[in-house]
């Protein structure tokens, strides 16, 4: 495959990753779909999780993989790669959606390790899955010990689940332009059939 090609393979790719990234992250606002939560949050009295608020699925998975989509995705436009120039500075954006996608993938992780905000049965706030020697993510019959929001674990396990899938595939998908971008510099551009010996 040519590589301009396979830049515009990749950059379409990400596009959805990037908005199914953002969309998880703003989801993540609303635990049992209500904006109570979210407008009830503040340091002295959290309803939301941290890593919510880092905004790891916007900013990281989403903006920083986006803009580098946009870019990766223009260099492969004609089908060929454009210019040695062209496919340099793709190198760098991949490097920039590297970054964001190992932030997100960093901040769902730790989502994920450390569960949700929740009440208890006594009207107690906190996460009382955190620092837990035992995985809460292994025994689904503890999950019951959050009363408010209403599956809230099962809620955020779904949505930062699906973001740290979809950083994975966006940090594989823009470490492979990295490489392909190298090539397209080496390679520099190809203006008919005859010249294109260098398919990969």
């Amino acid at each position: 495959m040519c590589t301009g090609k396979c830049s515009k393979f990749i950059g379409i790719a990400l596009y959805p990753l990037a908005l199914v990234s953002i969309l998880c992250n703003i989801l993540l606002f609303f635990p049992d779909w209500t904006v109570k939560y979210a407008q009830d949050d503040s340091e002295e009295t959290p309803r939301l999780t941290n890593e919510v608020k880092y905004m790891g699925g916007v900013l990281g998975g989403g903006i920083l993989v986006l803009i580098p989509a946009i870019h990766i995705h223009m260099t492969g436009k004609q089908g060929c790669c454009a210019n040695r120039c062209g496919m340099f500075l793709s190198i760098g954006f991949a490097a920039i959606g590297v970054a964001g996608a190992l932030y997100s993938l960093g901040v769902a992780a730790a989502g994920l390790a450390n569960g949700p905000v929740c009440s208890n049965a006594s009207g107690f706030w906190g996460r009382p899955f955190q620092n837990n020697n035992n995985s809460y993510l292994q025994n689904p019959d503890i999950w019951s010990t959050c009363k408010e929001p209403k599956d809230v674990v099962q809620f955020n396990i779904g949505l930062f689940s699906t973001l740290l899938v979809a950083s994975c595939l966006e940090g594989i998908l823009c470490g492979f332009q990295a490489v392909n971008g190298l090539f397209g510099c080496l390679c520099g551009t190809c203006n008919s059939k005859s010249n294109e010996w260098w398919h990969i």
